[in-house]
């Protein structure tokens, strides 16, 4: 096997798959390091009780809050990164998010960037993910985005009454754009069945648009590329003026190996990239690799989000609920008396008995729950997120310790917009019932606040700017203060925006993927 080749990658999520495939197929020699090993197929990919309470893919590393306190984050190390867990929402930012936006608590900047730029890369990535959607009935588009390529997925009898219900109420709920492998026209044939195991599952057809099935697996048989997995990278090494990475560390069951290329590019993920370079320090950069800033690890944001659950004595008709999303308050309320941000609205995934159980865990065991009791629950409720803009702050940060445990400083923050969104779609929801039944009117809701160890949607570790001094990477990803190291994970994010942010992770992969074509020659 080469010793050296044109670039390294670090991880094989989103940004580092997608960054993998386009440079493989221009011709470049890849290697990518992933700490995880390949996800294997099995019956527990579809149960329940494996993945939600008995955790079976999920790490069992503990990181620590700022008060010291152990949790295991709910993150993924395989092939693939966390997409083959993720629900499969693909959503562009909105043009104003590129821009600096005054919100209740404090100032979201603006990126290096601007949508302009971004706005191919988002189209050749809806084409990528196969993205299903629907353009002109989100009220946030911009109005000259291309057609999706695929059809919207169409919204079981449940959610197309709810949907019913906000549009009365003069909302205007649209089509969730969905990365997964569906011909409803042709049922027979089509890759995804539309079940009920899909966002927090790994898909046991390989029907979700993830990192595994569309960038990485295509790619095994390539002479130019190479995988290798169960390789955690423990940090880069530079040559003595700091200005070049020289070689890649990491640890095997074999024990440590090292390996050179000409472009380093890390995609571990917001805080196992913050780590990485902070675990990186040398005498060109004591603070950690790339940290003159001192901004590495540091602007630590993932999204204010609530789940709202409604429950109904009727059982709900639905198999597959996340299809629908809500933006009328993106900026703001539209009827008036409130004119900054407050957040999107997009239901979630079906949970069953199981799941309920797993994601209550924390405060009542599951060995308390009679299983019959959380199934009938499951059947009766539509459960929704409510995601609003998490603000850039240095104090929130991800550190690594003198033993090598991770830390996670954080404080929730932002929180005004959000908090009124949440009662807005929780009033709502109290006309959402079944008047030809009258016992279907007795209703309720439970809403819960993600927590700390919820670590969706992380990103901002390693953001990038125009400026040197407060930013860690330029405008192309690129660090400051080396000439071959990038990073496409969403560490690169100056903002948190209001939507999942794994389309626009994708997209800039791919922008930063010519850029290295171009620079590689």
């Amino acid at each position: 096997m080469a010793k050296s080749f044109d670039v390294i990658v670090v991880g094989s999520g989103a940004g580092g798959g997608t960054l993998a495939q386009k440079l493989v197929a221009h011709g470049k020699s890849v290697l990518m390091l992933e700490r995880g090993e390949h996800l294997p197929r099995e019956a527990e990919n579809w149960d329940p009780t494996s993945v939600f309470i008995k955790h079976r893919y999920r790490t069992q590393e503990k990181w620590y809050d700022k008060h010291g306190h152990a949790f295991v984050p709910n993150t993924h190390y395989w092939v693939g990164g966390n997409t083959s867990f993720y629900g499969a929402a693909l959503m562009r930012m909105r043009g104003r998010d590129f821009t600096e936006v005054k919100h209740a608590g404090g100032v979201s900047p603006a990126w290096p960037i601007s949508l302009t730029d971004l706005a191919p890369y988002y189209a050749e990535a809806e084409r990528l993910w196969q993205v299903h959607g629907a353009r002109g009935e989100d009220p946030t588009e911009s109005g000259d985005e291309p057609p999706y390529a695929y059809p919207p997925v169409k919204h079981d009898p449940g959610v197309a009454a709810l949907k019913g219900h906000w549009e009365s109420l003069e909302w205007r709920p649209f089509s969730l754009p969905l990365g997964v492998k569906l011909d409803e026209a042709h049922p027979l044939t089509s890759a995804c069945i539309k079940c009920k195991t899909c966002g927090g599952y790994p898909c046991l057809l390989k029907a979700k648009c993830d990192a595994r099935t569309l960038a990485i697996e295509p790619l095994l048989e390539l002479p130019n590329f190479t995988l290798l997995t169960g390789r955690k990278v423990l940090r880069l090494e530079t040559n003595a003026s700091g200005k070049s990475v020289t070689e890649v560390v990491c640890s095997t069951t074999q024990g440590e190996e090292r390996w050179s290329g000409d472009i380093v590019v890390l995609a571990a993920g917001a805080a196992n990239t913050a780590v990485i370079m902070l675990g990186s320090a040398n005498a060109a950069h004591p603070n950690g690799l790339a940290n003159r800033s001192d901004q590495v690890g540091r602007n630590y944001m993932f999204h204010n989000s609530t789940a709202i659950v409604s429950l109904t004595l009727q059982r709900e008709a639905v198999v597959f609920p996340k299809t629908l999303g809500v933006n009328d308050f993106y900026w703001g309320d539209p009827k008036g008396g409130y004119d900054l941000p407050m957040g999107h609205v997009q239901l979630l995934e079906y949970m069953s008995g199981q799941t309920l159980e797993g994601e209550i865990e924390n405060w009542l065991p599951p060995a308390l729950v009679p299983d019959a009791l959380s199934q009938a629950a499951a059947e009766r409720m539509l459960s929704m997120l409510i995601i609003s803009e998490d603000l850039p702050q240095p104090e929130n940060r991800v550190r690594l310790n003198t033993d090598g445990r991770i830390s996670l400083d954080y404080t929730f923050g932002n929180l005004e917009g959000h908090n009124r969104l949440v009662d807005i779609v929780k009033d709502s929801l109290a006309g959402f019932v079944d008047h030809a039944h009258p016992i279907s009117q007795h209703h309720f809701q439970l809403d819960s606040p993600l927590p700390l160890y919820g670590t969706a949607h992380q990103c901002g570790t390693v953001r990038f700017g125009g400026d040197s001094a407060t930013s860690v990477l330029d405008r192309d990803c690129k660090a400051h203060d080396l000439d071959n190291l990038y990073v496409v994970d969403t560490s690169f994010f100056a903002s948190a925006n209001a939507v999942n942010p794994t389309l626009t992770t994708v997209a800039n992969a791919l922008r930063v993927a010519d850029l290295l074509v171009d620079r590689l020659g």
